[in-house]
């Protein structure tokens, strides 16, 4: 599958509307994956799960995260992320990030609409958590469909494709 070039994946997650998709496992286990608002900032995803949320709590017990931004029409363009999530401001110091929950959330709605939404929320507090997409600390991956005349077999990565098969033998060339 062609991965995403570090412009196309930067400019993928700056896109307003995309959801962030966070999975943490719970305490009996049991894997939670929550879709939530984000945005990116100095090489970090960044997202704001309240105070009383369950998989807030599921990352201050493990910080180890898995991260999906990705989008229904084609190209299908995905980014996922293992890494750590880093409590930037634990909840309570929403005062002093707040003009950043401002701005994602006029990542998903219009503005004033926006600034209603924070000033009615205002008094329920949320923690700051940041995962790093720099590939030295997270393991991050792209990809997206083939486009135009892109090898169509890179719908799939190979080892996908069983033996003998129609996409196995038009990845593999035509001395098969």
């Amino acid at each position: 599958m062609p991965k995403l070039t570090a412009s196309e994946q930067a400019e993928f997650l700056a896109e307003d509307g995309r959801l962030l998709r966070v999975a943490t496992v719970d305490d009996d286990g049991m894997p939670r994956n929550v879709p939530i608002w984000f945005i990116v900032v100095d090489g970090r995803v960044v997202f704001t799960p309240r105070a009383q949320s369950v998989f807030l709590r599921n990352l201050v017990r493990d910080p180890r995260v898995g991260l999906t931004i990705d989008e229904d029409p084609l190209p299908y363009r995905k980014v996922t992320i293992q890494g750590i999530a880093e409590m930037l401001f634990e909840p309570g110091a929403d005062d002093e990030w707040r003009d950043l929950y401002r701005a994602i959330a006029k990542r998903y709605v219009p503005a004033e609409e926006a600034d209603a939404y924070v000033d009615n929320t205002i008094d329920q507090p949320r923690a700051l958590l940041g995962v790093s997409i720099d590939p030295e600390v997270s393991k991050v991956l792209s990809w997206r469909m083939p486009i135009d005349d892109e090898d169509p077999t890179g719908i799939w990565a190979r080892r996908y494709f069983g033996d003998g098969t129609i996409m196995a033998r038009l990845a593999d060339g035509p001395s098969n």
